[in-house]
């Protein structure tokens, strides 16, 4: 894809969420032969998810700061989850194509909280099925990325009947489903494993276990997350809160998809 002066079209992601800025960028750029940037702060990317781009360890103002400067030399801006960036860099480039794009959390159920940012923005995207409830007719579903490069089918013997779960507000529930389904489960800290070392512990085991509640959430999310496609792409079958069991990465989550989506969507906004 190239701009209207014949160059490579520059595209500058804001924030690193679930590493999808990383995927979306890397695939972008070797399938579609745009010139991403993507940057993030090392002090929201403890486990080094972004492997595509680059950390900085500004605190918050400067960060701010950064982003806002190198808006200036971009041709589209795709911010994730950083909301409040938007406003700012419509202000001060007026004519500059921004995205906006949610990952979970930073979204659901506070869509009206929000509009102020969002509303900014010439594109908006979110992820999973279950943050439409309360978004807008503008914003459009665009599926997380899984990186296959790093995440590929792994081959190997796998411990029958073994379970690795990350702890995240379901202990409880997760402990009884494997107790009640015979599996050996393994339980880990959120944010213990380097992004690096997912691929290789996910291969040892048969199943994910996906079972999130955030805090101050009553309800179970009831999309699988990040990690539990990434543990599909790796071979493992993934369980939901439900007790659904998964198998193989679905097709809207490949790189390559996501990729031919997100530069559909930038050759509309360059188009006008």
């Amino acid at each position: 894809m190239l701009s209207q002066e014949g160059r490579k079209i520059r595209v500058l992601h804001v924030w690193n969420t679930g590493g999808a800025a990383s995927v979306i960028a890397k695939f972008s750029d070797r399938l579609y032969g745009t010139e991403s940037t993507v940057i993030a702060r090392k002090a929201a990317d403890p486990v080094g998810l972004t492997t595509y781009g680059r950390t900085y360890g500004d605190g918050a103002a400067r960060f701010f700061l950064r982003a806002l400067t190198m808006s200036g030399s971009a041709d589209i801006v795709q911010v994730h989850s950083l909301d409040r960036l938007i406003p700012w860099v419509k202000r001060i480039h007026p004519g500059k194509p921004v995205i906006m794009y949610y990952l979970g959390s930073d979204i659901r159920g506070i869509w009206d909280r929000k509009a102020p940012r969002w509303r900014r923005a010439d594109f908006v995207g979110y992820t999973t099925s279950d943050l439409a409830e309360g978004a807008p007719e503008v914003a459009k579903q665009v599926f997380c990325p899984v990186d296959t490069d790093a995440f590929p089918l792994a081959a190997g013997p796998r411990k029958a009947d073994s379970a690795l779960s990350i702890r995240y507000g379901m202990d409880a529930e997760v402990q009884r489903y494997a107790k009640d389904k015979g599996l050996d489960l393994t339980l880990v800290e959120r944010g213990s494993v380097p992004y690096s070392k997912m691929p290789e512990l996910l291969s040892r085991f048969e199943y994910f276990l996906d079972f999130r509640r955030p805090a101050g959430r009553q309800s179970a999310v009831e999309c699988l997350g990040k990690a539990a496609l990434e543990a599909l792409s790796c071979g493992c079958k993934a369980v939901d809160w439900a007790g659904r069991v998964y198998s193989g990465l679905p097709p809207e989550n490949r790189p390559e998809k996501v990729a031919a989506a997100w530069n559909e969507v930038y050759r509309r906004l360059l188009k006008g």
